[in-house]
């Protein structure tokens, strides 16, 4: 659910898969907070220093995923680069701040307001006056009317991928003067302050062909510190050079080069300078760190061979048993381990959180009674630990679906469907009609879950770990091919930490959460459910648990073990099947094709406009097909649709988060997905380089980074001079 001038629809295209592993370093504390809303958990980590400690010039080399195939941020293949390059280049009106929340751009606006709401709802644009594109041209109401008409959705002939909030604007005129620009909305609107987020000129805007065609190679009028001076797609960068005729602070980099490098190969980009600054997964962040602690000792790194005088005849002895590839390769990750040397490592929690969804279209978990069971069999603090401990990040579950801690939209609504608690949730099952030891069927038969379904082999043909068909179970005769309680084992807690700072005892929750969310009154446990698989008409209660098998999957594993022996404690046997990154998505969470699975959802300032496509009920489409939008859990209420719509149109920002807030305690209550952890975000910088690293939810300031003054070291925040 992101919105960071550029709306969700940039990162909804596909999930976003969780990285975690070991790194052993001290925990940065949570924030606490009598606001409902709260602080972010961890603060961002960007080496804050003076613009007057940062050097004039430099070229800083940033690593993306891929050069992006579009450089237009409302086409529905634009990604993170994309986003990337429009904050660096383009104007925008809003930008998020360190808690996530959209403030005025002084550079290009002097005020923005709802100035009218009777008879419409009317917003007046004071921009700056010294605010123009590249070619010189002001920045005026003709570049808000060109993208209003794009964006609008009323000509089929533009490409677009979304046009929420658009959809709402009834015209667009100049005001008194040409720095004025006023938009009146036909229907309220709530989410004003999410629109011309990035803003582009008219010549982009003004023609489909233009916008289809003109914005996916090239950029050639732009308005922000940098413009795009070069994208080369046979060496795979994006070139952004100083603006000339930008009128903010001046941008201290001569050049930023955003260079596609794979996140498996990362590590050896920094250690041989093709890039300063690279998002990492935790092995990475582990290697970093490592050759941190060895800079300016003589001790050779954990488990490498010294490579002084041979005066260990063990040693030496070792070293003759690797063949000479080994050892080629041994040298060469010594060398990138000295070379890493320069590198840190910045940690925050990234605006996105991991979730475990249910698939209520169809199976047990299209009984609400299970899904509730399920979320009540959960221990989130202990699923959170797994990722987020070994990274000495804040192990707090999140408490919302909207939004995240530090949000306005924020608050824990998790007690509308209770803690964790086994006793409840078996209640919940045997009222469901899921008793312990029933008659169960041949095992020819189909198990009760998606349809039985299972695979031989990964998507991609190879067999996956857990087990040679690339499927295990757990519940079934008690044993796990793996032995995962050996790797991933965790103490029990007494005392669990809620995402609004207070404390959970452990003691049963008291009943008066939402309806249904607990078992009618006097419904026992049965006696026997502690050792019991559970069954119904004759099928074991069996869910198909469906994860990616890629580089980076191994926490999303970790977590999915956790969940698994959570659910055997309360009679639920849980099929684990991993298949291939590349089908995961489209052949398994889109098309439904999965009982539980383990996604992420970025975070919006906007939650009124961005998530309700993720949690509107499914409705028949006119072929008979189900018409989901990317409510991939299929599970929605008319009630939660009509909570969105109110709140989206709510002038009054408080009463529109109350409303935004009632929505999530509905969506808790439906037990659909359940919030886990906000994810981890761990970046690699170069010791020496400034104001960049793991940003959390605050928009970059792009003029602001740079490599530090010989002598230099970072402040406590950055000032704008």
């Amino acid at each position: 659910m992101s919105h960071d001038g550029v709306r969700l629809r940039a990162v909804m295209r596909s999930v976003v898969f969780l990285t975690a592993g070991a790194l052993a370093v001290p925990t940065l504390a949570s924030c606490g907070s009598d606001d409902e809303s709260g602080k972010p958990l961890a603060a961002q980590d960007i080496a804050p220093a003076g613009r007057d400690l940062v050097a004039d010039g430099g070229t800083l080399r940033w690593a993306v995923d891929d050069v992006p195939e579009t450089l237009n941020t409302f086409q529905s293949d634009a990604d993170d680069a994309t986003t990337r390059v429009a904050q660096a280049v383009l104007p925008a009106m809003f930008r998020l701040d360190a808690q996530g929340r959209p403030q005025r751009d002084a550079d290009y606006l002097e005020s923005a307001k709802v100035v009218d709401t009777e008879p419409k709802q009317v917003v007046l644009y004071k921009l700056d006056q010294q605010a123009v594109w590249s070619d010189g041209r002001e920045i005026g109401a003709a570049d808000f009317a060109a993208q209003w008409r794009a964006l609008s959705g009323k000509d089929s002939a533009y490409w677009t991928a979304r046009n929420a909030g658009y959809d709402r604007i009834e015209k667009i005129e100049r005001g008194a003067n040409n720095l004025e620009v006023k938009v009146t909305f036909s229907r309220p609107y709530a989410d004003w302050k999410a629109l011309f987020s990035p803003l582009y000129p008219k010549d982009v805007m003004g023609t489909p062909d233009a916008f289809n065609d003109g914005a996916r190679r090239k950029l050639k009028v732009t308005a922000g510190a940098f413009s795009v001076q070069k994208v080369d797609r046979k060496d795979k960068e994006i070139v952004l050079g100083r603006n000339p005729h930008w009128w903010g602070r001046p941008a201290k980099l001569s050049q930023i080069v955003l260079a596609a490098v794979p996140l498996d190969k990362r590590a050896a980009a920094l250690a041989d300078g093709s890039v300063d600054l690279a998002e990492i997964d935790p092995a990475d962040a582990s290697r970093i760190a490592l050759a941190g602690r060895a800079k300016g000792t003589s001790t050779p790194l954990q488990g490498a061979t010294p490579t002084g005088k041979d005066e260990n005849k063990n040693e030496s002895r070792q070293k003759k048993k690797l063949s000479k590839k080994e050892r080629k390769a041994l040298a060469t990750f010594l060398r990138q381990q000295d070379a890493l040397r320069a590198f840190t490592v910045r940690r925050s929690l990234e605006p996105a959180y991991t979730q475990l969804a249910l698939n209520g279209s169809e199976g047990p978990l299209a009984d609400e009674r299970v899904r509730r069971a399920v979320a009540r069999a959960l221990d989130r603090t202990e699923l959170a630990k797994v990722v987020l401990k070994p990274l000495g990040l804040p192990a707090v579950p999140v408490g919302s679906h909207l939004a995240l801690s530090g949000q306005a939209a924020y608050a824990d609504n998790s007690g509308a469907l209770g803690g964790q608690d086994t006793t409840e949730a078996q209640a919940l099952l045997a009222d469901a009609g899921w008793v312990p030891g029933g008659p169960v069927k041949d095992k020819g038969e189909k198990a009760a879950g998606s349809e039985g379904k299972k695979s031989k082999k990964s998507d991609d043909g190879a067999e996956s770990e857990g087990g040679s068909d690339g499927q295990y179970i757990v519940g079934e005769d008690n044993k796990d091919p793996q032995d995962h309680t050996k790797k991933h084992g965790h103490g029990d807690e007494s005392s669990k930490h809620l995402a609004d700072g207070k404390q959970y005892d452990g003691r049963k929750v008291k009943q008066g959460g939402a309806p249904g969310a607990y078992a009618p009154k006097g419904t026992a446990a049965p006696a026997d459910a502690k050792t019991g698989l559970l069954a119904k008409d004759g099928k074991p209660l069996a869910l198909r648990f469906v994860l990616p098998s890629g580089t980076g999957s191994e926490s999303l594993g970790a977590v999915a073990d956790s969940i698994s022996r959570m659910l055997e404690k309360v009679g639920i046997r849980t099929e684990i099947t991993k298949v291939s990154d590349d089908s995961y998505f489209k052949d398994h969470i889109a098309s439904g094709q999965y009982d539980l699975a383990l996604y992420s959802w970025p975070a919006s300032a906007f939650p009124a406009t961005d998530a309700r496509p993720i949690f509107a009920k499914p409705v028949p489409a006119a072929d008979g097909s189900l018409n989901v939008e990317q409510n991939y859990t299929r599970v929605g209420t008319d009630q939660v649709d009509q909570l969105f719509d109110q709140a989206a149109s709510t002038l009054d920002e408080d009463e529109s988060a109350a409303l935004v807030r009632k929505a999530d305690a509905r969506i808790w209550a439906a037990a659909g997905s359940i919030p886990l952890y906000q994810r981890p975000q761990l970046t690699a910088a170069r010791r020496t380089l400034a104001n960049a690293g793991s940003f959390g939810f605050q928009t970059p300031l792009y003029e602001d980074m740079g490599f530090l003054k010989k002598g230099a070291t970072p402040s406590a925040s950055p000032t704008k001079d």
